[in-house]
């Protein structure tokens, strides 16, 4: 039997694959591991799930909830998802033909992609963005536009959103509550992009994960809720967050019924299915909980919020305060090195706690400029004795 060896030309990496690394968020993962330092750095939210929820995943598992569901999602999840879509974001739909359940919001939008765009395909998406977001348009060979936000306030201006447009421009992405800015879209900035998408035939794809993640008075819109957006809307949520299971990868999508049977095959074809019992803990959650758990939510991070914006004022990081989400954008002029990278690893060495750079979630220009180079996000999803020792050390820490 003959053997051949293959030549290195024919044996190499995609065209894709070297241009893609491991993000600055799992980097910083695993810088604060090798230091056992504390991890402000990914959204990992490490608070305890409800118990309603965590009960019956664990039912489903010891009464044989084991194999493939559909691949739309069991009914009940998908009826629970359509009732929670009805009360808190207006839009009605049917469970039946406009609900999809999928592993992870990061599924639902890569299946989004494979199903309504084609390689070569243009996308404009916000400024600061969420790194996924963007690597994921570039791994299915599509093309992001950014649009850059007026900062602090990371308020919307129409005239840079069509400068970004193109010919090839067929799909918008809207993070709202947004990673890592905590910017909330208003109604009127919300009217405005519905006005542009309808104007320019867009899908709008939506990622509101963060949606129930609200403060000081501010309010989550669906903007498949306007007028003449349902049609053109991908409405992407989940239960990672809100129900503190990231580790489930458990999504979900609501879209027209003209888009779900293309955007399920391609998630059968990726997933199979989202996990079965898990799904069985989702929807318990969503039908047992009362609405005070979610009031009751909101508190409690605007609580971490206002405890880690304060320490970070008095370490000299002046803070970008969120409406929403579970981030902050803090100022780290004052941190040594030349660039967020740099300085997030001088604030890891110093006190012990890992933060993520700011230039991941902004774009780097022709000159090497980037304006998230004395930025770097803190996440303040920690259970309370760890987020105080947070505070304590960068209280104490002087530049």
């Amino acid at each position: 039997m003959s053997t051949t060896t293959a030549t290195p030309a024919s044996l190499h990496l995609s065209n894709l694959a070297p241009t893609f690394s491991q993000s600055e968020i799992r980097a910083m993962n695993v810088a604060c591991t090798t230091v056992g330092g504390i991890n402000l750095a990914q959204g990992v939210c490490d608070t305890d799930p409800p118990t309603p929820v965590v009960q019956a995943a664990m039912d489903a598992i010891l009464t044989g909830q084991n194999i493939y569901t559909r691949l739309d999602g069991i009914t009940a999840l998908r009826e629970g998802i359509a009732q929670k879509l009805a009360s808190f974001n207006k839009l009605h739909v049917d469970p039946h033909s406009q609900v999809l359940v999928t592993s992870g919001a990061t599924g639902a939008f890569y299946c989004t992609l494979q199903a309504l765009l084609n390689p070569g395909d243009e996308l404009l998406i916000f400024e600061p963005f969420y790194g996924y977001h963007l690597l994921t348009i570039r791994a299915q060979g599509l093309k992001a536009n950014t649009v850059p936000l007026h900062a602090p306030e990371y308020s919307l201006d129409m005239d840079r959103l069509r400068a970004a447009l193109t010919p090839r421009t067929r799909a918008l992405v809207l993070n709202t509550p947004a990673n890592p800015s905590g910017k909330v879209f208003s109604l009127a900035e919300l009217e405005q992009i519905a006005a542009f998408a309808i104007e320019h035939d867009l899908f709008v794809i939506t990622d509101e994960m963060y949606e129930y993640f609200l403060y000081d008075g501010a309010q989550h819109l669906s903007i498949a809720a306007l007028p003449g957006m349902m049609e053109r809307t991908i409405t992407i949520s989940g239960f990672s967050k809100t129900f503190s299971v990231t580790g489930w990868r458990l999504g979900y999508l609501a879209a027209d019924p003209r888009w779900i049977p293309a955007i399920g095959n391609f998630h059968d074809l990726t997933y199979i299915c989202a996990p079965a019992p898990l799904q069985h803990g989702a929807a318990a959650g969503l039908l047992q909980l009362p609405p005070s758990f979610y009031t009751d939510l909101a508190a409690e991070y605007q609580a971490k919020r206002d405890k880690v914006c304060a320490a970070l004022t008095k370490a000299g990081l002046t803070p970008s305060v969120p409406d929403g989400a579970y981030y902050i954008l803090a100022d780290a002029t004052s941190v040594p090195g030349a660039n967020a990278k740099q300085k997030a690893r001088t604030l890891l060495a110093q006190i012990g706690i890992a933060t993520v750079a700011g230039s991941a979630f902004f774009s780097t220009d022709e000159q090497g400029r980037n304006a998230g180079d004395n930025l770097l996000r803190i996440c303040y999803a920690k259970k309370d004795e760890e987020l105080t020792e947070a505070c304590q050390r960068l209280e104490s820490y002087r530049g």
